[in-house]
């Protein structure tokens, strides 16, 4: 039989902490992926640290001054070189803003080698061409829904209107936003 396929990050980090953290690092484990986990200094000896490959301290025990802290996490993405980054359920899954901030970063792959080798103008052209197609790959990837699935989604009448208009069928009710008990009577007796 043919060899696996080459696992599709060489290195993912968790967003998390917990059992969610330790069910995304076994299984990346299962698929030959190496992990990073992210902890409060309140979680030093929590499973999911011990689960890891890699671990790095976000900051205190505050989920606000820690796991909640998209610079902290980007930083720590940064950091170890992580190609994607899962972010469990909760603190930062449904934030948009730390979807963009992700999807955004470029993988760190520590100081570039020298020359390309291409001698020629057109092997020059060509390998540019191939460093391009490339930019892509080396962006770091948001193991999850896109920040504008989380934004459209995350709205619960925004979400309504898209689902109604892919065809899917929806309950039936008012889509819009009610201004106060007397329009919520008005808008129940129709």
């Amino acid at each position: 039989p043919p060899p696996p396929p080459p696992p599709p990050f060489r290195k993912i980090l968790i967003a998390n902490r917990g059992e969610i953290a330790c069910r995304v690092l076994r299984t990346a484990r299962a698929h030959g992926i190496p992990t990073v986990a992210i902890y409060s200094t309140a979680d030093v000896k929590s499973a999911h640290v011990s689960l890891a490959d890699e671990a790095v301290c976000i900051g205190p025990p505050a989920s606000s001054e820690s796991y909640l802290d998209i610079d902290k996490v980007c930083r720590a993405i940064e950091e170890t070189g992580a190609e994607g980054v899962h972010p469990g359920y909760g603190f930062l899954s449904e934030n948009a803003r730390f979807a963009e901030r992700v999807e955004a970063m470029e993988v760190n792959e520590g100081p570039h080698g020298g020359p390309t080798g291409a001698e020629t103008n057109e092997e020059k052209k060509k390998e540019k061409k191939k460093e391009k197609e490339k930019e892509k790959e080396k962006k770091v990837k948001f193991i999850g829904p896109s920040a504008h699935a989380i934004q459209s989604l995350g709205d619960k009448i925004q979400s309504k209107l898209i689902a109604e208009a892919a065809g899917v069928s929806t309950i039936p009710g008012f889509n819009g936003v009610v201004t106060s008990p007397d329009h919520a009577v008005e808008i129940a007796q129709e």
